[in-house]
């Protein structure tokens, strides 16, 4: 009798096209120039390169500019064809890119911070010129009239920024582990040379601060669509909030093994892209049906067998033996013995993508179906720093540590159906 053959399913996976070398210091951020085979990095060898792909498939550099002191951060607006780059002295400075990519143009520079701009965003409609740095500020600027428009000063170092243009909503995440969310209302008449700093800051208003991470928040993406903003930290975790629920509701992604450095979002099929120092890179459903983290409780007996912890004396006493180790099942949140706990398993729908412990009577809930990974996972080969995608063509970059960049193929699992 014939034996059934059955197909092997192809899993999706990112595909490596091209790799640009050539550094000898530490390249900060990288930017795919929209609908070409073109990239726009920053180095702190004080340089900023424009490398577009030849002929022959590689790589050359087209524009080689360099600033007084090391960039540190770059934007590129292909709708007015400007580029802003972040200084180490603090300094923003817009060029004008030519339409060809064989000049580049300074118009104007921005004092707007004393220390090194960590991440620069410019949002064309309003004219805004949006930064963050090291010495804790965030400021925007009027692109238009180079006046300085408001500012809010956060707890620790600032790393990173999002922007809702519908709602004027930034938010900003610092070394502390927080994310500061903040109101524009930009007021002309205050924005003088003549103000205060105090007065400047009148623009700006503070609305919240979300507190999740117990490490610096690196790296931040914007789900407009559906109001969610994504968060990667050096705690290796990834945090989904969700803004426009108005109820506090928080998704863990547990995957990385190491410091989350970057993060990004595509709404096509509602992906999102992490990298980090494990050189992973993840790709992870969003419309997926997801559900929070349980909080751990606090316990001095096991909350399955009733039998003590070690620091709970007077239970042992009663019950006449040693105490315990506690620990947390990850699924139902009780405080567990290890004989109570004895099963690992992945747990997708709250985030885990790797297997972490449960315990007896969770384990026994637990179906092939509640183990079925919503995140996609590959070796990227070098430590990301830095990612950036071009939705519309498909295409990731990362930035190593290596001083490497990468450009992956990703449209097959940017798909509504990957």
């Amino acid at each position: 009798m014939a034996a059934e053959i059955k197909p092997v399913p192809i899993l999706k996976k990112p595909i490596l096209l091209h790799k640009i070398e050539g550094y000898e210091e530490t390249v900060n951020q990288a930017v795919i120039l929209p609908g070409e085979d073109g990239v726009v990095a920053v180095c702190d060898d004080r340089s900023v390169r424009v490398w577009l792909k030849r002929d022959s498939g590689q790589f050359w550099p087209s524009i080689c500019h360099y600033m007084p002191s090391g960039a540190t951060s770059v934007c590129f607006t292909k709708k007015v064809w400007r580029v802003f780059v972040g200084q180490e002295n603090g300094t923003v400075s817009e060029f004008v890119l030519a339409e060809d990519y064989n000049s580049l143009t300074h118009k104007r520079d921005y004092l707007s911070h004393h220390a090194r701009v960590t991440q620069v965003h410019h949002a064309p409609t309003p004219s805004w010129i949006l930064s963050v740095g090291r010495d804790k500020w965030f400021q925007y600027y009027c692109a238009v009239s180079g006046r300085r428009l408001g500012g809010h000063i956060c707890p620790a170092w600032a790393y990173c920024l999002e922007f809702d243009f519908a709602s004027r909503h930034v938010f900003v995440g610092d070394a502390s582990g927080q994310i500061t969310m903040l109101k524009l209302d930009p007021q002309p008449d205050l924005a003088t040379s003549n103000t205060t700093t105090e007065q400047q800051a009148v623009g700006v208003q503070q609305i919240t601060v979300f507190k999740g991470h117990s490490g610096p928040v690196r790296s931040l993406a914007w789900d407009a669509g559906h109001q969610f903003l994504f968060s990667g930290s050096e705690d290796k975790g990834i945090i989904a909030w969700d803004i426009g629920g108005q109820q506090g509701t928080a998704y863990e992604l547990q995957g990385h093994k190491n410091k989350v450095m970057a993060v990004c979002f595509s709404p096509t099929g509602r992906k999102l892209v992490s990298g980090g120092e494990d050189s992973m890179l993840w790709i992870w459903n969003m419309k997926a049906k997801r559900i929070e983290t349980s909080e751990w409780t606090e316990s001095s007996t096991c909350q399955r067998c009733s039998r003590p912890f070690f620091w709970n004396l007077r239970g042992m006493f009663d019950q006449r033996q040693l105490g315990l180790r506690q620990h947390h099942c990850r699924q139902c949140g009780r405080a567990v013995c290890d004989d109570c706990s004895p099963h690992r398993s992945v747990l997708p729908a709250i985030g885990y993508e790797y297997e972490v412990r449960v315990c007896n009577e969770c384990n026994k809930s637990l179906t092939d179906a509640n183990r079925v990974s919503l995140a996609v996972c590959q070796e990227a080969k070098h430590s990301i720093l830095w990612l950036n995608l071009d939705e519309e063509r498909g295409r990731l970059l990362t930035l190593g540590h290596d001083r490497i960049m990468k450009i992956w193929d990703v449209s097959s699992l940017l798909k509504n159906d990957a």
